[in-house]
């Protein structure tokens, strides 16, 4: 008989297990085990063969992940998606997203729009994703019908939106959501603010005493254009990283998301602080911003995380083209083919992103003793074979489509390439509703 140490709720055996901690480890030949949403053993298949499982599953030709952790985006505007192209950063906001959101952002449009974007995360092996968006509180609740973890960044802006009259405003609802929250395992509340230009200077410096006293991180967009740091220098005398210093902003608990135009001082700075950089290597491409200098962020040990941004400047949420992005675009900008090697762009899609949200002692790692986050990816396909090193496969030769399963916290949310949670059929139709909605509203103000 089995003793209590050896039963699972679940027992993977997969060709592969890449763990990411130690960095680059590859395990062939090795088992995992699952109960009550947390690893229980991981260890060669011939030391596990004592042990009871609910369920056991064998995965030939197969790696298991952590799941991936898309560390920014705003989720609902996955409805916008393909609204407005190839448009630079601030015509697209001002001229198009920022009218299309005044006339259709709602709690309802914040719950479908969610819903569709994490049956889409959910399908290419991202498990937590960081959500900065209007209508938090409908977010959350799609959230937590969906299974998925998730950082809820509260929208701080400077001025009217469906939401909130002000950054004030936007600062207690969202001190009010997080208390309503404070006991749910898989959902976090933090600091948003959208950008220095879009926040005033008594907002920013409100939500830095906050943070500060409250222990919360602050995600902020920050450094996303060279025009964005021109503007700031020529308007207060200083670059926005040196506003957020100043004002106590940067620290360990700041993720701050794009940063391409960044000057040796302004790396220094966050090697001081501890800050963290939030990289989104294809919607920077697509709206023409800029590029983050990952590599050089990386060899002065700044922890980087990925993000995909929204479906309205990418136009996908698929962490695995964040990837191959990121460690192509270190290579060609530095004109260095060693730069962010695939064991380096893993990590940041996984525990990089967990440590930029602070929840790193529970996700971001196959270990013994953390959640059970964990991913499936099937390289038996044409497109993956040969398999002569599992690692580089999965950042240069997958696109998503490979994600057979995942769990959170030993939660099934994709079974054999399946959704268990979203019902897609009921979701189609009412994005469906959602694209002729917004399209009459477009032709009538046309």
């Amino acid at each position: 008989m089995s003793s209590p140490g050896k039963i699972a709720d679940v027992l993977l055996h997969p060709d592969w297990i890449i763990p990411v901690q130690p960095a680059g480890e590859v395990l062939t030949g090795h088992s995992l085990a699952m109960r009550d949403g947390r690893i229980v053993a991981l260890a060669p298949r011939a030391e596990l063969a004592g042990w009871q499982a609910q369920e056991e599953l064998e995965l030939p030709g197969q790696v298991l992940l952590p799941g991936l952790i898309n560390a920014h985006g705003h989720a609902a505007m996955s409805l916008l998606r393909g609204y407005a192209d190839d448009q630079p950063l601030m015509p697209w906001l001002e001229q198009h997203i920022w009218p299309a959101e005044a006339a259709h952002v709602s709690a309802e449009f914040v719950a479908d729009g969610t819903e569709l974007a994490m049956a889409e995360m959910i399908r290419c092996g991202t498990t937590t994703f960081s959500d900065m968006y209007f209508f938090p509180e409908a977010a959350a609740e799609a959230v937590q019908a969906a299974g998925m973890r998730c950082q809820l960044s509260i929208p701080v802006i400077g001025f009217q939106t469906a939401w909130a009259r002000d950054a004030g405003e936007c600062i207690s609802k969202g001190l009010a959501l997080r208390d309503s929250l404070k006991h749910d395992e898989r959902i976090s509340v933090v600091f948003g603010p959208h950008a220095t230009y879009t926040v005033p200077e008594a907002d920013l410096a409100r939500v830095a005493t906050l943070a500060a006293e409250l222990d919360l991180p602050v995600q902020i967009h920050l450094h996303e254009t060279a025009a964005e740091v021109l503007q700031a220098v020529e308007a207060t005398g200083e670059r926005p990283i040196d506003t957020l210093d100043r004002l106590g902003l940067l620290s360990p608990r700041a993720q701050c998301v794009h940063m391409t135009d960044l000057g040796q001082q302004d790396i220094e700075l966050l090697v001081a602080t501890g800050a963290h950089v939030v990289h989104c290597p294809r919607s920077n491409m697509k709206l023409g911003s800029g590029i983050c200098p990952s590599e050089k962020l990386r060899a002065s040990g700044i922890n980087l995380a990925l993000g995909s941004d929204g479906a309205a400047s990418n136009n996908s949420l698929n962490l695995f083209a964040e990837m191959q992005a990121a460690a192509l675009l270190a290579k060609v900008s530095d004109a260095d083919a060693s730069a962010l090697p695939a064991a380096a762009v893993l990590e940041m899609a996984t525990l990089g992103g967990a440590r930029a949200l602070g929840i790193d002692e529970q996700v971001g790692s196959l270990e013994v003793g953390k959640l059970a986050d964990i991913i499936a990816v099937d390289l038996s396909g044409p497109a993956t074979q040969p398999v002569h090193n599992p690692l580089s496969q999965v950042v240069y030769a997958c696109n998503g489509s490979e994600v057979s399963h995942s769990w959170v916290g030993g939660r099934p949310l994709l079974r054999d390439r399946q959704l268990t949670t979203i019902n897609t059929s009921a979701l189609a139709s009412r994005v469906q509703d959602w694209r002729g909605r917004i399209a009459t509203h477009r032709n009538s103000a046309a």
